[in-house]
């Protein structure tokens, strides 16, 4: 047990939830939405400007990984990053949401086209 707290307290909290937080706060939107399961997704959708009911794709098998990837692009291009950066949060989460949440990169809303 002691263990897991000490796991939970020196890894999951600053490599994890902390720039979770500060991904959201950079965005606009309120940091602790970020540890609300539902929710965060609705704020995500929001912060990447999409509408709610995009959340229910992500139920959907196939469909979902499809739709969290796109998501995950569109959230690295809101804050001015590019493809590569994309691919770094999907395979090395634990390093690329740290740069993104620690990091100095700006929210930019994107516009639909």
């Amino acid at each position: 047990m002691g263990f897991l707290f000490l796991f939970v307290l020196f890894f999951i909290v600053p490599l994890v939830i902390i720039p979770a937080w500060l991904t959201y706060a950079k965005a606009g939107k309120p940091g602790w939405a970020c540890i609300i399961p539902i929710y965060s997704t609705l704020v995500l959708l929001q912060i990447v400007n999409k509408p709610w009911w995009f959340i229910f794709l992500l139920f959907v098998p196939f469909v979902g990984i499809v739709v969290s990837i796109w998501l995950t692009n569109l959230l690295s291009k809101s804050f001015g990053k590019g493809v590569g950066f994309t691919i770094g949060l999907i395979l090395l989460p634990f390093i690329f949401y740290p740069i993104l949440g620690y990091g100095s990169s700006t929210y930019k809303k994107l516009v639909e086209k």
